[in-house]
């Protein structure tokens, strides 16, 4: 998914971004580049499925078309690892974060609005039973980033 982002940023730098978009006109030599990007960038079974496509536009809206198939798939797995997060699920206090921050970024790129109060919440939702007062002072303390 991050290959499209990163994509569009890069035809943006070299100032072929009118290539992949409708109703414009870029000149043969900036087609050429941006569609010598874009299949140097490609997955190598893509390449071959791709092989004839000469336009960038073309070639840019059926791997978008791919790209939102994959958002399809890739939003209800996150939504369901969100769900199933849980703090004691794992050793330490960083692999918890390197995991919450992972689905937040898969939920973020498939549109869902993830906030720092939203996994702040979460966080403090899973705090053991025992560890209330805890959870009520971190809470008291009305912290509103995640670190």
């Amino acid at each position: 998914m991050s290959w499209m982002l990163d994509a569009e940023i890069h035809l943006d730098v070299m100032g072929l971004r009118d290539a992949i978009k409708d109703k414009n006109k870029p000149s043969t030599q900036d087609c050429a580049k941006a569609l010598i990007f874009l299949r140097h960038h490609l997955d190598e079974r893509l390449k071959i499925e791709y092989l004839i496509v000469k336009d960038p536009l073309l070639l840019w809206n059926d791997l978008k078309e791919i790209y939102d198939n994959v958002m399809l798939v890739t939003l209800p797995q996150a939504q369901y690892d969100w769900a199933l997060l849980r703090l004691q699920d794992f050793k330490s206090v960083s692999e918890y974060n390197s995991t919450m921050f992972r689905i937040t970024s898969k939920l973020k790129l498939c549109g869902e609005s993830i906030t720092d109060y939203d996994m702040l919440e979460k966080t403090f939702t899973m705090f053991h039973a025992s560890n209330m007062v805890l959870q009520q002072q971190y809470r008291d303390k009305r912290f509103q980033e995640v670190l």
